[in-house]
């Protein structure tokens, strides 16, 4: 078991999906009681038999409350939280955070937004509900705090406090910058994903068949949940719309560019080296400066053991295993295994691997 966390005993979390019963397991993992709480009978029976807590009986007094409930209804779930327990503090999860903080500030009074502190774990997975909740889903992940003019110190203290005792890195901003934030590295990628992927669907069986991992990289997050995406784009069309009419002059300016021959070349490489330089800004290992790593590529026979095989030989050559990706060769009993490491390891590792019967692929 963890440390206990400074100041919380017991706590309530409303919304047992897989946010709610994640951050549920990691508290109970530093001795806190957790009551549970979820409107779906089923999904509070799942979490409870996960090992996320009890159902709340009602009438306990809880120190912190977590409100993980749909962003469309996060607002009124928050107020109503303030006003049930009057002398809790009360976070969220929700992914847009400027419309809940307004909400509050205009409904709850001073006393009850002094109690309040936005928050929205950068954590998710591909599965969804409580059985797919993990104690561990935050670790290292960046989890925004938004605190506003009224919150009190000493309950963003608390909030705090429980972000780092799960595993996750703590980063505050202001509810309207986070929102402009989470569009930008978020929300238009993800309409992105889901544009590019719905071309796919009349498209010929043969095109289709082409597919390879920078078609899947590509589209790999429009594999959601529409309902959520639906609310959680709505509720923050403002910032999301300006990002994507800068996204649209762009393509406009490409297309244009495509149009006259003159001039293709010229804008489509420098559209090309922008996004280059874009992505370089993308933080790399463990939140730290972007590194450029060279690639080395190895054919891995699709049968069991074979990834581990590699990994111990990568290991035995005393070298860092940097990224690494899977992409599965079509028609063949075999993947491509892309093993990214410094570049200066590159020419060890190819020495090491072909010494050990693995094929190399230039």
């Amino acid at each position: 078991m963890g440390e206990r966390i400074a100041g919380l005993a017991t706590a309530r979390v409303v919304g047992t999906g897989l946010l709610g019963t994640s951050i549920a397991l990691g508290l109970r993992q530093h001795g806190v009681r957790v009551l549970l709480a979820d409107p779906s009978p089923t999904a509070l029976a799942l979490a409870e038999d996960v090992g996320g807590g009890e159902p709340d009986p009602g009438g306990i007094a809880v120190d912190l409350v977590v409100v993980a409930a749909p962003p469309d209804v996060t607002a009124d779930v928050v107020l109503t939280e303030l006003e049930t327990h009057p002398d809790a503090t009360v976070t969220d999860v929700a992914s847009v955070k400027a419309g809940i903080a307004a909400a509050v500030a205009g409904a709850a009074g001073a006393a009850g937004a002094a109690r309040y502190v936005g928050g929205h774990p950068m954590a998710g997975r591909e599965r969804s509900g409580p059985v797919a909740a993990q104690a561990d889903l935050f670790l290292g992940r960046p989890w925004v705090l938004c605190p506003s003019a009224l919150t009190d110190d000493g309950r963003l203290a608390l909030v705090r406090r429980v972000v780092v005792a799960l595993g996750a890195a703590p980063v505050q901003l202001d509810a309207a910058a986070h929102d402009e934030a989470v569009a930008l590295v978020s929300h238009v990628p993800q309409v992105a994903a889901s544009l590019v992927s719905a071309r796919l669907v009349k498209a010929a069986d043969e095109a289709v068949a082409l597919a390879g991992q920078g078609l899947r990289d590509t589209t790999r997050i429009a594999d959601s949940d529409p309902s959520l995406w639906a609310q959680i784009l709505a509720a923050n069309s403002g910032p999301v719309v300006r990002t994507l009419k800068d996204l649209r002059a762009d393509l406009d300016d490409v297309i244009g560019a495509l149009e006259s021959a003159s001039r293709a070349q010229a804008t489509v490489a420098r559209v090309v080296e922008s996004g280059r330089d874009g992505r370089a800004r993308i933080p790399g290992k463990h939140g730290g400066s972007p590194t450029r790593y060279a690639q080395v590529t190895v054919l891995l026979p699709d049968r069991p053991g074979q990834l581990r095989r590699l990994f111990d030989d990568i290991g035995e050559a005393g070298i860092n295993v940097e990224e690494f990706a899977l992409e599965h060769a079509a028609g063949q009993l075999v993947g491509l295994a892309e093993v990214s490491v410094l570049p200066a390891a590159r020419p060890a590792l190819v020495e090491a691997l072909t010494a050990r019967d693995w094929r190399v692929v230039s």
